[in-house]
């Protein structure tokens, strides 16, 4: 015999309500024979992840590899791939302050974060180059490309951001939009002073 308890979860996140029911349950002692199995969105939620995790290794090495292409050599991929863990910092402590749990959404949302920010540098670092390649010194481009940068690099984070408003108030993207919004900020304002001090360090070596 098979018993099946359902529960609506309201206006809480499924997630964080089973997070918070899940430890008392479990403390029930069941009779003997018994067992209990999690399905529903848990469920759901654990196969999605595991499909995931799967494929994101393949597609880090894609990443890898569009970006050993693009710049034909392994500098500019190298110090845009070290910029990636500040997102890491900014969405902690987002997600801490408002009370969300790293789920599903927010793996996704990280993932998304990690595409904008890839692009937020590529667009800083070809701007060094395009400045040396017209004969400026690698202090002045460096200098000249993060200022030119700036203003763009900001209003892209910031109308990106901004779109992600509508988002937070909803049940089911609410931690996805955390992890973006405290994501790109933190880390956009990091990357505008990160990359130009490691590619700096990296054409004086």
């Amino acid at each position: 015999k098979a018993l099946t308890v359902e529960c609506d979860s309201g206006s809480e996140r499924p997630g964080a309500l089973f997070a918070r029911l899940r430890p008392h349950i479990e403390a029930l002692e069941l009779p003997p024979g018994t067992e209990m199995e999690w399905g529903g969105e848990y469920e759901n939620s654990q196969k999605a992840q595991g499909g995931l995790m799967g494929m994101i290794p393949l597609g880090f090495l894609g990443i890898v590899v569009i970006l050993v292409m693009l710049f034909n050599g392994y500098r500019q991929p190298l110090i845009i791939l070290l910029c990636l863990p500040l997102s890491v910092m900014g969405l902690s402590v987002g997600l801490l302050v408002m009370g969300k749990s790293f789920d599903f959404m927010a793996l996704l949302g990280f993932l998304s974060l990690t595409g904008m920010l890839i692009k937020n540098a590529i667009v800083l670092i070809d701007q060094i180059d395009l400045e040396m390649r017209e004969g400026k010194a690698p202090l002045d481009a460096i200098i000249d490309s993060g200022v030119s940068r700036t203003r763009p690099v900001m209003m892209a984070a910031l109308t990106t951001v901004l779109g992600m408003v509508p988002l937070y108030f909803d049940v089911l993207f609410s931690a996805m939009a955390v992890t973006i919004m405290f994501g790109l900020t933190f880390a956009t304002a990091l990357i505008l002073v990160v990359v130009p001090v490691l590619y700096g360090e990296a054409l004086k070596a």
